[in-house]
């Protein structure tokens, strides 16, 4: 009778139980009603939850079994919270990645409320959780980020402009060692900081990494840091010792007081034996993120700030194959509502998830990428930040194999050459920038030997190419040939060699009776990353955009799919090549391109297209792009006879 009263009472509040189940599935936000900490059991959802995780058959099931990889993406964190404290949560553009049944998972970053519902005694015994897709509004931000970041240096990007010069241009690419960095200012980005950190390759064939932070923000505080850091890496490059270089940048904070106080970690790592020698002047320890076990912390070595007169100890650890080492300043462990050691940990257990795997799928990027970029983000859109932030990983690796062709000189020998030079830098991660140069340097060496080494008899070109230990790449071309002086009286001759010498940083050739051997050296590096605030935390709506080409995943039971919104004319094409050399991984990959929503396809993005066309359309690797017939895009490539497809892929 008293339960019956109930209804009767609720029914003239709410309305009846059909009507309210109804409106319930009508709403247009994802809502979901779970009981049970720890197992997050779906106890009521809506169409419009249900049409976010793509499922039907949820009630009764718990979160954590339908989508066990939110585990490691801190999104079951923020039902631990109101579930404990009894308080709404809200969480704005979470990133999360949900499994599709018809195609890889996807990215969609929602903002949630939750709120708890307490029992007359005042215990928490269900969660309501809202939830909108806010996806395509987080999308369109991102590609004005890129667009703004293209465009010409507007004063108010002046201190990104003075952090990215007082950053590495680029990380060494090395044989048996990966090195992956990002850098995330405090706030705004609106004052350059004094936390940075560096990759050294040592004449004795070790790598020193390096993450520094010094005190305060502002002009002061990076020109400090800018000094340290050439002293720093002066005598590293020396000496390799790591004790004299902190002893030198040590002299340098007695004469300069914005440095002093500074904190630093510096390891040496041999790729050899996988040995790490290190110091902890004052900084924290690194963390060590094995292949397979729980990652720990080393020891800290025992040494102070600069100008403390702490001294600089050595401590040593090894780091085995497939393993990973991370160096970071403290803003990631010191971050808003977080105690050092709960941070520590925390830090410690994220970086073993995204290193695992089992956090953000993102395989397109390297694993020391993954490490430096997920971390961030996972830790950060939890809590804020209000410091900068260095991350700096390596992982030890196997050797790259070396690149060795042996090819009858004749013309064909030329695109192979080409062609399997590629796909070996590609491999090696270097940026498109440099195989493009060294595609070339190699190409005309290889066209000398095949034109002018043989005077038309049979013959024999050899390439060999290796990754050095000093950060680089070294490539020889090499024939059984007669050498011809290119002064002699030939309009055509010499030209190759001289292109070659432009392209590359170093060109030595060597003749003799036996044949000519072409030398190229090249330096190779991998871009470290700078990111903006807005890219890990939320940032306000923007409006008025630009006229953008958003850049979109599209699921698909076969190739990898993007498809292009927008213009892809001179202010996008450049946007549009990096992101297709990235998904192809240099053409390595295949992909699908749908230009169904192009509004204007010029020159400059058909040269993009066609490029990756050429670059990427091999048997195995299929580079396809779709446009419905009669699209604005579609036009222009039957008009350049670009391939194509005008018909659905499958």
């Amino acid at each position: 009778m008293q339960e019956s009263a109930r209804d009767e009472d609720m029914d003239r509040l709410t309305g009846d139980a059909r009507t309210v189940r109804q409106v319930f599935e009508a709403i247009p936000a994802a809502v979901a009603g779970v009981e049970s900490p720890g197992e997050y059991r779906l106890v009521a959802v809506n169409a419009a939850y249900r049409a976010l995780v793509e499922r039907d058959e949820v009630l009764g099931h718990s979160a954590s079994e339908l989508f066990p990889d939110l585990v490691a993406q801190q999104l079951f964190d923020l039902l631990d919270r109101p579930f404990r404290t009894g308080e709404t949560v809200t969480a704005r553009e979470w990133r999360i990645q949900l499994p599709r049944e018809t195609g890889p998972d996807e990215d969609v970053y929602i903002d949630c409320t939750i709120v708890p519902q307490k029992s007359a005694t005042g215990e928490v015994v269900r969660l309501v959780a809202f939830a909108q897709d806010v996806t395509e509004r987080v999308r369109e931000r991102q590609a004005a980020r890129r667009a703004a970041e293209e465009g010409p240096v507007e004063p108010a990007d002046v201190v990104g402009v003075l952090q990215r010069q007082l950053l590495p241009a680029g990380l060494p690419i090395l044989p048996g060692l990966q090195i992956g960095g990002s850098y995330l200012p405090a706030g705004g980005g609106s004052t350059a900081g004094g936390d940075w950190f560096d990759a050294v390759p040592l004449p004795d064939g070790r790598t020193a990494l390096v993450v520094g932070d010094v005190t305060g923000h502002g002009v002061e505080a990076s020109a400090a840091m800018g000094r340290i850091r050439a002293v720093l890496e002066d005598r590293l490059d020396h000496t390799a010792d790591i004790a004299e270089a902190l002893a030198a940048v040590d002299r340098l904070a007695e004469r300069l007081p914005a440095a002093r106080a500074a904190t630093l970690c510096v390891a040496a790592v041999d790729p050899a034996d996988g040995r790490i020698t290190y110091c902890t002047a004052g900084h924290p320890p690194p963390l060590l993120i094995p292949s397979a076990g729980p990652a720990r912390y080393l020891r800290s070595s025992g040494g102070g700030p600069l100008g403390t007169g702490a001294g600089f100890p050595l401590a040593v650890d090894r780091l085995a194959v497939g393993d990973q080492l991370l160096l970071y300043s403290d803003g990631i462990v010191r971050r808003p509502g977080r105690e050092v050691a709960a941070g520590t940990v925390e830090l410690a257990e994220v970086a073993a998830d995204v290193a695992a795997g089992r956090a953000l799928r993102e395989d397109w990027l390297a694993a020391v990428d993954r490490l430096t970029t997920q971390t961030l983000e996972l830790l950060v859109r939890t809590s804020g930040h209000d410091d900068d932030i260095a991350l700096l990983a390596a992982q030890r690796t196997a050797p790259h194999a070396p690149l060795l062709l042996d090819l009858p000189a004749e013309s064909e020998a030329i695109p192979a050459a080409r062609k399997a030079l590629d796909g070996w830098l590609y491999d090696l991660g270097a940026r498109a920038e440099d195989v493009i140069l060294l595609r070339h340097a190699i190409g005309e060496l290889v066209t000398n030997a095949v034109e002018h080494a043989y005077d038309g008899t049979p013959g024999a070109v050899r390439i060999r190419a290796e990754c050095t230990g000093g950060g680089g790449v070294e490539i020889e071309v090499a024939d059984d040939g007669h050498w011809r002086e290119p002064w002699q009286p030939t309009e055509d001759r010499g030209r190759g060699l001289a292109m070659a010498s432009d392209f590359a940083d170093d060109l030595h050739v060597e003749t003799g009776p036996r044949g000519t051997t072409a030398t190229v050296r090249h330096r190779l590096t991998r871009p470290a990353r700078l990111l903006s605030p807005g890219e890990v935390t939320p940032s306000p709506a923007l409006s008025d955009l630009p006229n953008l080409l958003l850049i979109l995943d599209q699921p698909s039971e076969g190739h990898p799919r993007i498809r292009l919104d927008g213009p892809v004319d001179t202010a996008t094409a450049e946007q549009l090549r990096e992101e297709l050399v990235v998904r192809t991984r240099g053409g390595t990959t295949p992909l699908t391109v749908d230009l169904t929503g192009v509004t204007h396809l010029s020159s400059a993005g058909v040269a993009v297209l066609y490029e990756a066309e050429a670059r990427t359309d091999s048997p195995g690797r299929p580079f396809l792009l779709y446009a419905p017939l009669g699209s604005p895009a579609q036009h222009v490539m039957a008009m350049v006879a670009l391939p194509h497809t005008t018909a659905e892929p499958g």
